[in-house]
């Protein structure tokens, strides 16, 4: 179960850093997603073995993710936050492409107007 930090409360147009720990390196991918009260999880950004990243249309430009494979972690750094961000993000892990994925607990990301 990856483990997640960073989060909190921010003001419009702020930024943010989240991290997500996973319990070994090498995995296959790494992401967020978020929830919204009333609103069905959606992917916002996620990246692959490669280094490649692929996010939501609703950030781009905005976040950039990125991994530390030796350190098995990997950064969601969100700017220009807006209050549509605010949301509870979860990280998830999967070690190969076939696995399921694993869930970190959520963190509550809250953007101020």
């Amino acid at each position: 179960q990856p483990v997640e930090s960073g989060g909190g409360l921010v003001q419009y147009g702020g930024s943010l850093k989240l991290s997500c720990a996973a319990s070994r390196s090498a995995f296959y991918a790494m992401g967020w997603y978020r929830q919204a009260p009333g609103n069905q999880r959606e992917m916002v950004a996620e990246i692959f073995g490669g280094g490649t990243a692929r996010y939501a249309d609703s950030v781009k430009g905005r976040f950039t993710m990125s991994r530390d494979n030796a350190k098995g972690t990997a950064v969601l750094q969100m700017n220009s936050l807006k209050p549509e961000d605010t949301a509870v993000y979860y990280c998830y892990v999967k070690w190969d492409p076939f696995d399921r994925a694993y869930w970190g607990q959520g963190t509550q990301v809250t953007v101020s107007p």
